[in-house]
């Protein structure tokens, strides 16, 4: 990974959570934060370890500071899961993400959500494919082989096991379409592209 892409990808997820990206807030939510936090030093680990010089010296600390954080935040998401631009985790608690599952960008992530594997037979065999602009309610599970289409929002408690058509809004046990309405008003401050492309 590129510095810039580095360098984009933290400042996208900065503008998602704060809508804003001076030195201020990124230094607060450094400090004081959580989903941004843990979404710094995931993105820092995944540039380090594919750097090669500092892949044996900053990307140590960066996994043991990783480490830490999952255990205090409760959220395991490995840094080499492919996540796209724009992530947003807005509460700490009970997340794990399986590191072979796929997430595009702008994505919502609430609290107690797991995405994960299907396990190693059946149709269901294998890990979902999220598209873009993507929102995750509380407690909702996404599990195995599926994708899930862009623009879609998935209530809260939902558990989904078969694949989502874009702009779908899924609820119930098991996920069901009830509406083409979509994640629309559930994904907010996602014209940061411009906006860091300006600070250069």
């Amino acid at each position: 990974m590129k510095f810039s892409t580095f360098k984009f990808l933290v400042l996208s997820d900065l503008y998602r959570i704060s809508g804003n990206l001076s030195t201020f807030i990124f230094l607060k939510q450094i400090l004081f934060g959580i989903g941004f936090k843990y979404n710094f030093w995931m993105r820092f680990c995944c540039y380090t370890e594919t750097n090669f010089y500092l892949k044996y010296t900053l990307y140590p600390v960066s996994r043991i500071i990783l480490r830490h954080l999952q255990f205090k935040f409760g959220i395991v998401i490995h840094p080499t899961t492919q996540i796209g631009s724009g992530f947003y985790v807005g509460h700490f608690g009970n997340i794990i993400v399986n590191s072979m599952s796929i997430i595009g960008k702008n994505c919502n992530i609430s609290q107690g959500v797991t995405i994960g594997g299907g396990g190693n037979r059946g149709k269901n065999k294998g890990y979902p494919i999220l598209g873009d602009n993507v929102y995750i309610g509380p407690g909702a599970k996404i599990i195995g082989n599926v994708r899930i289409g862009n623009n879609v929002a998935i209530g809260a408690n939902c558990v989904v096991t078969k694949d989502v058509p874009d702009n779908s809004v899924v609820v119930g046990i098991p996920g069901r379409v009830i509406s083409e309405l979509g994640s629309t008003d559930y994904i907010n401050n996602t014209d940061y592209e411009d906006k860091i492309n300006g600070q250069h």
